[in-house]
Formats: C-alpha cells, structure tokens, sequence
C-alpha cells in the first residue's frame, strides 16, 4: 500500500500543505505515524477523500505523469494540460492547483538559518525536523540563545533567514535598523514560572519566598526578554530580590537550578516542561501581568527567502501550534 507524506499528499490533492494538516487535525484526512514518527496518509485514505472532492482522476497513473510533465515541460505545457483537462474533468482545478503546489514543493532547498530564543529550542528543533521530512533537500539550522544577543548579530550582519524573539522589545532591535522583511507576527505567548529542586526541598510558594535569606535565586539578565518579565513582575509585587547571579538566557538560568548551583530561578514554564523530574515548578500570581509575546519574521537579506516563508507558515500552521502549545505555550 502506498503511503504519502503531507507535501506529497497536497500536491495530489492540488491544495496546500497547511490545509492538508488542518483536515489531519480536524479528523477529516486520517494520517498515520511512519517510524521517525512522521505523520504520513494511506493511499486509500488520500483516494477515498481525492473522489470526495469531485477530483477523480488525482490518485490515477494518469494524474502522476501529468504532473512529471509538468514539472519538465514547464508553464506551457502546464497551460495546454490544463485545457486538455476543461474538457476530461470535473473539476479542472484540481489538475492546475496539483502541479503548482508540486512546483512550489520542488523550489525549497538548501538551508534554512533560524536565529530563535533560548526558550523555543525544543520545539523549533521539534519542528525543524518535520520541516526537513516535509521539504527533502532542505536543511533547517538553529542559532538559539538570548534574544537581544541574536538581534545584535542580526544587525551586525549575520546571515540568517528568520528571527524569532522572546519579546516586541528585542525584535524592535531588528525591525528599527530595517533588516526585517515585512511585519513580525506574534505566533505564541509565554508565561514565567518558579523552578526549583526536585521536591521543592526549600519549600517556595509564592515570588516573596525567594526573598528569603540564604536562598540561592538566579535570574536572567534584565536585557533578555525572560530578566524583564522577571523584573516586571518583581516591581508589580514591590518586592527586591538580588540574585546570585544574572545569566545570558533562560536556559543558562535553569541549568543552575538543574546542577544545583542554585535553589531557584526564574523562568518560563515551557523550560520547566523541557527539563522534566530535573526540577519542580511553582506558579505565581504575578506571572499573569508579565507574560511575553513572541514574534517571528523573515529578515529582509535572507539568503533562502522561500525556504524562509515556508518555515514561518509552518510555525503558525496548526501542526506547528501544536507543538509549540504541547510545549506549554500559549495561543497568541
């Protein structure tokens, strides 16, 4: 039985891959899981749904020479093929729609270069990889650290295709210089939360308790995105708290707590997720006034500016919001 990834699956159906993943998610298209846990369709599922749609010949032998043609003959024979298939089909969209987004699939390839805060390298990773199954040919590499950091190194000339920020604060940093291609768009939130030892052997309830004497707090950096919050909440309670130290990232923050360097620290609630039985996370009140937006945006020199876009979409597509709120992120 033949089996179809979601480009594949779109370019036969004539649709966007984006709306190939909403029908998976909606439970209209069922989809299975192949063995590197790649979503991919069953031919019968794709042709069952193909007639559905009034688009009979998409599954035949026929529709898949049609679309090698396509691909090697270019827009005339693309134009004369569409014609031909007025007068054969139903629905003469579908023949037209297949072969532009089997083109379009074919175009992506080299490597994609995304500057992304510390805090979404377990998802973007996560996604990185669907991106590369999805696009064969493309590679998807990752700079993750402070955002202030990355957009420094953005506008100090570094190339790279997309920037996802922790905060609007540090993608100004980009978009104010003129190196952001277009308008950034916030694709998920992200709330601060207490991480402790395991077991929460200091017994830290509440923002206060890391007042305490003799407690080892850290933080981040009051320039990164994940420090501001911090402070933000800190000053919203009235509450002075000098930690033992300011660290570049919140992932650096939290790899004090997880060696025990440190008794607590401030950081998201999706790092706390990612570290697992590491450490124990404590909510706080005051977490609701400081939450972050995250924008993304595609970077006005982008070396693979369509690779770019397409990686976006997929960020902002439902498969993506799915793993980025699986994460614990929250809707934008």
């Amino acid at each position: 039985m033949h089996v179809y990834r979601i480009g594949d699956a779109a370019a036969l159906l004539g649709i966007s891959a984006d709306t190939v993943r909403r029908l998976v998610d909606g439970g209209k298209l069922a989809a299975e899981r192949d063995g590197t846990g790649r979503r991919i369709i069953p031919g019968p599922v794709l042709a069952a749904h193909a007639s559905n749609r009034g688009s009979r010949s998409v599954m035949t032998r026929s529709a898949r020479r049609t679309r090698r043609t396509l691909r090697v003959a270019g827009a005339g024979a693309a134009a004369l093929l569409a014609l031909s298939a007025c007068s054969s089909s139903d629905d003469s969209s579908t023949g037209s729609g297949s072969s532009a987004s089997a083109s379009s699939s074919d175009k992506l390839s080299g490597t994609v270069t995304v500057f992304a805060a510390a805090s979404l390298k377990e998802s973007f990773t996560a996604l990185g990889k669907e991106f590369e199954q999805e696009h064969p040919g493309t590679k998807v590499t990752f700079s993750f650290g402070g955002s202030d950091s990355l957009a420094a190194s953005i506008t100090g000339g570094a190339p790279a295709d997309v920037f996802a920020s922790a905060s609007p604060k540090t993608m100004a940093i980009v978009t104010d210089k003129g190196d952001a291609s277009g308008t950034p768009a916030t694709f998920v939130r992200n709330q601060l939360e207490i991480a402790t030892l395991p077991g929460n052997p200091d017994k830290i309830a509440s923002l206060k308790d890391l007042t305490r004497s003799g407690l080892k707090v850290v933080l981040c950096d009051k320039t990164v995105p994940c420090g501001a919050a911090a402070q933000k909440a800190l000053d919203a309670s009235k509450l002075k708290l000098t930690p033992v130290s300011y660290e570049q990232d919140v992932k650096a923050a939290l790899t004090k707590v997880e060696l025990k360097e440190a008794d607590a620290a401030v950081v998201y609630k999706t790092d706390v997720n990612a570290a697992g039985d590491k450490v124990e996370g404590v909510d706080f009140p005051e977490s609701a006034d400081a939450v972050n937006d995250y924008p993304i945006v595609q970077l006005k020199d982008a070396p693979n500016a369509e690779a770019a876009k397409a990686f976006i979409a997929l960020v902002q597509s439902a498969d993506g919001q799915k793993v980025l709120t699986e994460a614990g992120f929250l809707k934008p």
